[in-house]
């Protein structure tokens, strides 16, 4: 497997006592269908490994996968077609189809163009760790995650999940970070940054592979610019970048990780072993970054 890229962050309680099986029976009901050839839409939980069950386990830790199949069916297309059907209508009737009749058209249409439309399948991958209470969703977009997770507690009745909160504002503390020109212990800053004014004008100025000079920083924080994303490596280990709503993104593992990957060859032995180092490792990465931030936020 693939490391996760973007983490969307939840918390569940440590130690979660969920079982796989248990968990796996929950989401059997809703596991992927291919869509029907007059249906726009079709999402179900499938198999994250060949053969594997719903949940795969490894190491005490689950791995899910979410399958989407959606239809291109593009309202160019349907008020093309439409439109030609419109000019039919008035030929043999001698007037233009009214607003309402219009509409009906192009839901005919789009009922008829369903079928022979083509579609794509995208996969969104979800890490549990009940050890730890972790719940990553892997994607960058924070609508997608609460997607993933509303169907995922439709299907696990009183899911116990909740957003990561923490004490201090990233913000605040990734500026406080670059004007000091001192990362927290354990953390190097990268040379990809962006800050930004707090007032009306939000002016913001993008640092992209670029050394972050502490004077140059200095001089946009003291004009008022706050950091709200900042590239950071975490333990000469693992690449990443933090915004400013706690959204962990870009993670790339560096060499002295890929090294220790190599050594496996078998591809169901390789897709577990990818599996439990990204995990051991990620947690880890999680709890440094949430203590770095001044801890968990509690109720």
């Amino acid at each position: 497997m693939s490391w996760f890229k973007n983490l969307q962050v939840y918390r569940l309680p440590a130690p979660w006592a969920k079982t796989a099986d248990e968990l796996n029976a929950a989401l059997a009901p809703h596991s992927f269908v291919p869509a029907a050839s007059n249906e726009l839409l079709r999402q179900g939980w499938d198999q994250p490994r060949p053969g594997s069950d719903l949940v795969h386990v490894v190491n005490r830790q689950f791995l899910l996968m979410l399958t989407t199949e959606k239809k291109l069916l593009p309202a160019s297309v349907i008020n093309q077609v439409a439109k030609a059907r419109a000019a039919e209508m008035e030929e043999a009737q001698g007037f233009a189809p009214g607003k309402k009749a219009m509409k009906d058209l192009k839901e005919r249409v789009a009922n008829e163009l369903l079928p022979r439309a083509f579609s794509t399948k995208t996969s969104t991958w979800v890490w549990i760790d009940p050890v730890n209470g972790w719940l990553v969703v892997d994607t960058s977009s924070p609508s997608r995650a609460d997607e993933v997770l509303k169907l995922l507690l439709k299907a696990v009745d009183k899911l116990p999940v909740e957003s990561l909160r923490v004490q201090r504002s990233p913000v605040g503390v990734m500026t406080s970070w670059l004007e000091a020109d001192e990362a927290p212990a354990g953390f190097t800053v990268d040379m990809d940054a962006t800050l930004r004014a707090a007032g009306e004008s939000k002016a913001q100025v993008a640092y992209k592979r670029h050394t972050l000079e502490p004077a140059d920083v200095g001089r946009h924080i003291e004009a008022g610019k706050q950091c709200t994303r900042l590239a950071l490596t975490w333990d000469s280990k693992i690449s990443f970048v933090l915004d400013e709503k706690l959204a962990i993104k870009s993670v790339k593992p560096l060499d002295v990780l890929q090294e220790k990957e190599s050594s496996i060859r078998n591809g169901d032995e390789r897709f577990d072993g990818d599996m439990m180092l990204m995990t051991a490792e990620l947690a880890k990465m999680l709890a440094d970054v949430v203590e770095a931030l001044g801890g968990e936020a509690k109720a």
